[in-house]
């Protein structure tokens, strides 16, 4: 593998969603990571560990009883000999399977422990059960997405799995591993999807105290509440993203829309912001989505046409960039972000689990005698 992070080994206890997402944006830019599934887990969701679990890319896999001596054991080995260890279990699962931090850390004192939660290690809440949608309500931002006078929108689990949670994670796992070489000692990373989406408020959570973001939902600048920052329905049915908050881009919207400017003059009278979108709405609507995104493409309007998965995939930008690719018939997204002198790639296809378990071991460093000893005890 290629990439800036070409030589680091980690090693992945597989759970769901933002720890794979974290271990995939790793093994993207080049870390060498094996997936340690549990010895006959029950598959939860049936399309994982299949070729479209994208977040199982690039990574080779073994399924390891942890529970017994010898896989235990085997595993002690295996975190021996890597730089990162990744786990997103409920706060003392890895503790009572023997492989906690202090355990982990004894053996290989320069070990970067990344922990990915909802509630974050410590807390009240933190050995309660949750998903994505739990952990973005208590945090203000599930409350503000959506349309006014409507029920909050739920963002996919974009925000608190993934963005707060396993670019949190990887972020953090990238940090200690810098700090690891200037100090020679490991530590802990306390990855909490709580903590990551409180971070990512950050901006709005300043606004909000300048006075600046008053309104409740859908009546403020960003959330589409401002007729110059919001989608509108087009004459099929389909939608257009205006983005114009400055003033020249905001003129020049309104130009391309052929809408006299003198009677949307008060861009920011927040009282005018309904009466000024009704009049765009209608506009808007006598025109196919396409049709204005060829109206709009390539000024400086700030208005794009709302895509879906498919239409995404082919847009021409993001052929221009390569954005999405191919392996193994299964269109997903390319490495990010690019480097110019080490590139990320793909490793693969996601592979099934145990697939690789013998090769793995042997290449972190056990002997073929301890090999054939785990296979005929059934800890692998």
């Amino acid at each position: 593998m290629s990439g800036p992070l070409a030589g680091v080994k980690i090693v992945e206890m597989v759970g769901l969603g933002p720890g794979p997402f974290a271990a995939m944006m790793l093994a993207d830019l080049g870390a060498d990571i094996v997936r340690i599934h549990p010895k006959n887990a029950r598959q939860l969701l049936a399309f994982l560990n299949g070729p479209h679990d994208l977040l199982a890319r690039g990574r080779p896999s073994i399924a390891i009883d942890a529970k017994s001596e010898a896989g235990k054991a085997a595993l002690l080995d295996i975190i021996g000999a890597a730089d990162v260890l990744i786990e997103g279990f409920r706060p003392g699962v890895m503790e009572r399977l023997g492989l906690g931090p202090d355990v982990a850390l004894a053996k290989n004192p320069r070990l970067v422990y990344g922990r990915m939660t909802g509630w974050g290690q410590t807390g009240r809440l933190a050995k309660t059960a949750g998903h994505d949608i739990n952990y973005l309500s208590v945090t203000g931002a599930l409350n503000a997405i959506g349309t006014r006078g409507g029920a909050p929108a739920i963002p996919l689990n974009l925000i608190a799995d993934l963005g707060g949670g396993g670019m949190l994670l990887a972020l953090g796992i990238v940090s200690a591993l810098l700090e690891a070489r200037q100090s020679g000692k490991g530590q802990v990373v306390d990855a909490a999807m709580v903590d990551g989406v409180a971070s990512l408020s950050a901006m709005i959570l300043g606004m909000r105290q300048a006075g600046l973001w008053n309104g409740g939902r859908g009546e403020n600048q960003l959330d589409g509440g401002a007729h110059y920052y919001g989608v509108y329905e087009c004459s099929d049915g389909k939608w257009l993203a205006v983005g114009a908050i400055e003033p020249h881009f905001y003129k020049a919207f309104l130009e391309r829309a052929e809408l006299p400017f003198e009677e949307f003059a008060e861009q920011e009278n927040e009282a005018l912001w309904p009466v000024y979108r009704e009049k765009i709405a209608a506009r808007i609507r006598q025109k196919t989505r396409d049709e204005w995104a060829a109206i709009y493409e390539g000024t400086d309007c700030c208005v794009t046409p709302v895509l879906d998965w498919e239409e995404a995939a082919d847009y021409p930008h993001y052929r221009d960039r390569a954005t999405f690719v191919e392996v193994e018939g299964v269109t997903q997204p390319a490495p990010a972000p690019r480097f110019s002198r080490t590139p990320g790639e793909i490793g693969g296809p996601p592979r099934p689990p145990g697939e690789d378990a013998s090769t793995v071991l042997a290449g972190w460093g056990l002997d073929a005698a301890t090999i054939a000893r785990l296979s005929e005890s059934g800890g692998i």
